[in-house]
């Protein structure tokens, strides 16, 4: 048998072990079943995070939609939809080229028609245009003949118009063929021709009805047929005379000149004083 001593320190020896393993399990229970391993413990949170995402997806998917109110005032309407940038639209400037060219395509029935008197100067034969009573056309008249006397009337309120002689009140019309004929009524499209203004000064008349065709003589006032003109050709050059001995009465037409007293400023430059007219 040993001595006392002996199994007094072998009966310590078995305590203290008995005391560590008793720590041991206390501490591996208070760190939690998965605290052994940190790459094992780094891929369980891994894992935790993307079920949460998965969890929060499902739960936007089955959240139900916003009940918007169909009906009631647009006050109300805007504070429940959600804002959304406005698109500004902005309307272009009326094109008033583009009218006054479709207006003038159109007869005016409402304004008030002005009516010209004047002579048409054919360039090439050196004479007037006259409407004789047989319905012919020419360019043969001498300035002051009363056929050469000619009546314009607007047609609309741009440069198409109508003529006419003034002493047969005939109107100067186009065919299909391109040939100047008279005709008692002027209503209709071939009688309205479209004064040009060119940039030598002279007027060219181009019939409405037939687009490109001009009214034109020769040297020896002979109409020309209207499908062999251009507006660069002298047989369609004409310019505006009025009759022998015809005058303007039309107030209108008249200047009237203001005579205004002249003012004069003061020393101080705030003030203006008006002088007396001088005598």
């Amino acid at each position: 048998m040993g001595s006392p001593r002996s199994a007094l320190s072998c009966l310590l020896l078995h305590l203290l072990l008995l005391c560590l393993q008793a720590q041991v399990r206390s501490a591996a229970q208070r760190r939690g079943p998965g605290a052994g391993d940190p790459a094992d413990s780094a891929g369980q949170g891994h894992e935790d995070r993307a079920f949460g995402q998965r969890g929060r997806a499902a739960e936007n998917l089955t959240k139900p939609a916003p009940n918007y109110p169909e009906e009631g005032s647009r006050e109300q309407r805007d504070s429940v939809l959600p804002k959304v940038t406005q698109r500004v639209t902005v309307q272009s400037s009326p094109n008033f080229t583009q009218h006054v060219r479709e207006q003038s395509l159109v007869t005016d029935q409402l304004s008030r028609r002005l009516i010209r008197t004047y002579q048409l100067y054919s360039r090439t034969s050196g004479k007037h245009v006259q409407v004789l009573a047989n319905k012919r056309i020419n360019a043969m008249a001498e300035d002051g003949d009363p056929f050469a006397k000619l009546i314009v009337e607007t047609d609309t309120f741009g440069s198409r118009v109508r003529v006419r002689g003034a002493e047969t009140g005939l109107y100067i019309c186009m065919n299909k063929k391109g040939k100047l004929i008279a005709k008692s009524n002027g209503k209709g499209k071939d009688c309205v021709f479209t004064e040009i203004v060119l940039e030598n000064n002279y007027t060219a008349l181009r019939n409405a009805k037939y687009e490109g065709w001009y009214m034109a003589f020769t040297r020896k006032g002979r109409p020309r047929k209207g499908s062999k003109t251009r507006q660069h050709q002298r047989e369609v050059h004409f310019m505006k005379r009025l009759p022998r001995g015809h005058h303007t009465t039309e107030q209108s037409l008249r200047f009237e000149f203001l005579n205004y007293p002249p003012f004069t400023r003061s020393l101080r430059g705030s003030q203006r004083t008006w002088a007396p007219e001088p005598r």
